[in-house]
């Protein structure tokens, strides 16, 4: 009974193993990465708008449109350089990106807003039109106690070119009691990152 128990289980896993090689990546997604050879770089990335993910060694690296498989051969082609031999990545989704509805009056009232680094809950939050870079900072959960809460940044892309435009935001200003534009109003697609704290920050 153990032994079929364990065979029942191991054909589950290569089952699921199986529908995330062929499930192609979106953004918003978030991607759990794992190197054998370094587990220093072992970590959740999220994919951007852009169908990006930003990893250490490697920096900006297209991800939309591929199935896991296909990024992780990618990957460890791009980071094969700062090894020996050749490193073992391992590339799983760790959650699927939020979809918005397709139609009807709920799909313009809302926004997809993506929050990347030191906050409690990163990823894509779906929030309503008109939400304040404030209020959305507050629907993260918080800060983490790496957070560089005086260098937040916000990422928009202006339409008319296709640029990223970044706008900086100091949080700890205002916590002191500082006037700036914590009413920034959110667009669809922006993109907030809040860094890590350097040393002695």
């Amino acid at each position: 009974m153990i032994r079929l128990l364990g065979i029942v289980a191991l054909l589950f896993c290569a089952a699921a193993a199986t529908a995330q090689s062929g499930y192609q990546i979106r953004t918003g997604d978030q991607l759990n990465i794992e190197v054998l050879e370094d587990p220093s770089l072992n970590r959740q990335v999220l994919v951007l708008p852009d169908g990006s993910v930003s990893f250490p060694l490697v920096g900006s690296i297209s991800a939309q449109g591929k199935s896991t498989d296909a990024f992780r051969q990618e990957l460890a082609a791009a980071l094969a350089p700062n090894f020996a031999t050749s490193p073992s990545v391992f590339v799983s989704v760790a959650a699927l990106a939020q979809r918005q509805p397709t139609a009807g009056p709920s799909a313009a009232s809302t926004i997809n807003v993506f929050v990347m680094g030191e906050v409690a809950n990163p990823g894509v939050i779906v929030v309503e039109r008109g939400t304040t870079l404030l209020q959305m900072l507050a629907q993260t959960g918080g800060f983490t106690r790496f957070a560089a809460t005086k260098r937040i940044q916000l990422r928009r892309v202006d339409p008319q070119n296709g640029a990223t435009i970044p706008y900086q935001f100091n949080y700890r200003a205002i916590e002191k009691g500082a006037r700036q534009s914590g009413r920034i109003v959110l667009a669809d697609g922006d993109v907030i990152v809040v860094p890590q704290r350097r040393l002695f920050e």
